[in-house]
């Protein structure tokens, strides 16, 4: 039996979106998956291992057709190339929260327990 190492639950949806920064890249972009740890998602560029990056993430609220932007640094902690018929189309990249706040990270936790992935 494997352990799970993550200590806060994650949801698989693509329907939150943020804004990336990294250097003089920008980006805009959606989850693969969430947690109050850290962010899964596809981006356009390259991006190396532990390179530090500032996210915006846009979490809906509560009242209906409003968001919450959570901003925070993070560094990459995984990365591959989406290749298909040869060709590199994206990169998924793994982000983990590096100073997320404790108010932030309920939020996004109450946001990944009430979410129901389609």
């Amino acid at each position: 039996m494997i352990k799970e190492r993550r200590s806060f639950p994650r949801l698989k949806y693509e329907g939150l979106s943020l804004k990336l920064r990294v250097g003089d890249f920008d980006s805009v972009t959606h989850t693969l998956d969430i947690s109050a740890s850290g962010v899964y998602c596809k981006v356009d560029k390259e991006m190396p291992l532990m390179s530090r990056v500032r996210l915006v993430l846009m979490v809906p609220s509560k009242d209906e057709g409003s968001t919450r932007d959570i901003e925070v640094d993070g560094v990459v902690v995984r990365e591959h190339p989406v290749i298909i018929n040869g060709e590199t189309k994206h990169y998924d990249v793994a982000i983990f929260f590096e100073n997320l706040s404790q108010k932030d990270r309920e939020i996004i936790s109450e946001y990944v327990s009430t979410t129901k992935a389609p």
